[in-house]
């Protein structure tokens, strides 16, 4: 989202062009200031900063050291707002209410993505790497009683293996995209008067990206697939190590069917594209019919002010997790597939999904993406590449009630306050 500033903004000539087109007319005409002394009266801000205090007309920063005086501003707005003195402290009360609100929602989902759906993206990772399974996990009744079974058998940390290792990705997923975007005219945003060499632009950034992570997502599946009972205490920056080695071809030893990180760009690039795509179509679509169905009640019935709170932060955040489920659902098969190319040849052992006490080896022999599509749907099955997907319907089934359930908060709150 780009912020709604002016094409040439100088604080002073906008704050004056905004009065007149509001109707002020000439109750605030535009000066002309012709000294640097005129000048140091005024401060001003860009509007979009949560905040800023912008001077209008009328008004002047007191010098520096001296107080500001105490006296009430005089004028007809005051008159028209007669105790406004409590009004104000309840607006200063409800719109301190409202950022952190708005901050308390964002967070809960951030933790519901990346802390609490983590046990289920290690077991739908390891279901999809587990050629040998007999259970395929497909539905969220079998996956919990495989988790059960692997916290009763190793603990706790079988299933939150792993979690400091795709923070790592993330970060390094970001600084890449700045970097890049920095050094080269590749645009890290699409603007709304987009074009398709703009659109193509952005995603070569993005395809540069995902190259740039892949030896450290290589290493983070490693992390979360890689079965408790023989893993050694690694440091959270063994992901960071691991990529580097397997960059460089120095590290952890491997076995010949490791396949090498050039054969991997294009099923990594295409997961990571796909993935955007959809992602970024399904949000806008999501949040254009959830903001047109809103401003269409607020048109049919007067709106309370909680109504609107919500709706200036729900819209997005449902507009998100929709977004995820679907290209999660749609790229799945593709995701099986790439996962176990970046695994094979690591000589990584994970747990036995069928069982939940034992361990397995990977040996597989894939000679590349086409080569593992084949052999999957030979041996295993159109329903092989869907293999873990229960994980899938418990990780946003938790998704969505976190959700909920913030709203259930943030609407209580809201009522005492208002």
């Amino acid at each position: 989202m780009h912020p709604r500033r002016p094409d040439g903004f100088d604080g002073l000539g906008y704050r004056g062009g905004l009065r007149d087109e509001q109707g002020f007319g000439g109750a605030f005409p535009a000066r002309s200031f012709s000294s640097a002394s005129d000048l140091s009266h005024w401060v001003t801000t860009p509007p979009d900063i949560p905040g800023s205090r912008n001077l209008h007309w009328g008004e002047k920063s007191p010098p520096y050291g001296v107080p500001a005086p105490s006296t009430p501003l005089e004028g007809p707005a005051e008159e028209a707002f007669p105790g406004g003195g409590s009004s104000s402290v309840a607006g200063k009360s409800s719109e301190q209410l409202n950022r952190f609100a708005g901050f308390g929602i964002g967070l809960a989902s951030l933790f519901t993505e990346n802390v609490l759906a983590h046990p289920c993206i290690v077991l739908r990772r390891q279901c999809q790497v587990n050629y040998h399974a007999r259970n395929y996990h497909l539905t969220p009744f079998t996956v919990i009683n495989i988790m059960y079974s692997f916290n009763k058998t190793q603990g706790p940390r079988a299933l939150w293996k792993g979690m400091g290792s795709t923070f790592i990705v993330q970060g390094v997923t970001l600084g890449a995209e700045g970097i890049i975007s920095e050094f080269t005219p590749l645009p890290r945003e699409v603007s709304h008067k987009w074009n398709p060499k703009q659109i193509g632009e952005h995603l070569l950034l993005k395809s540069l990206t995902y190259m740039v992570a892949m030896p450290f997502y290589s290493a983070s599946l490693i992390e979360t697939v890689q079965s408790e009972i023989i893993r050694d205490n690694a440091g959270i920056l063994e992901c960071v190590k691991e990529g580097i080695g397997r960059v460089i071809g120095l590290g952890v030893p491997h076995s010949k069917r490791l396949l090498p990180l050039l054969s991997l760009i294009f099923p990594t690039v295409l997961h990571g594209v796909l993935h955007y795509i959809i992602s970024s179509v399904i949000q806008k679509l999501v949040l254009f019919v959830l903001k047109r169905k809103t401003y269409n009640s607020h048109l049919a019935e007067s709106t309370s002010p909680m109504q609107s709170m919500l709706d200036a932060y729900f819209p997005e955040l449902i507009a998100n997790f929709a977004a995820s489920l679907c290209s999660d659902v749609i790229l799945y098969p593709l995701e099986t597939v790439l996962h176990r190319l970046h695994i094979q040849g690591t000589r990584t052992i994970i747990d036995n999904t069928d069982l939940g006490y034992e361990v397995l080896p990977i040996n597989t022999q894939y000679e590349g993406m086409r080569d593992c599509i084949n052999t999957i749907r030979q041996e295993e099955g159109m329903f092989g590449f869907y293999k873990g997907f229960g994980a899938v319907i418990i990780q946003y089934t938790l998704h969505a009630a976190v959700l909920q359930i913030t709203k259930i908060i943030y609407s209580t709150l809201l009522q005492n306050s208002i």
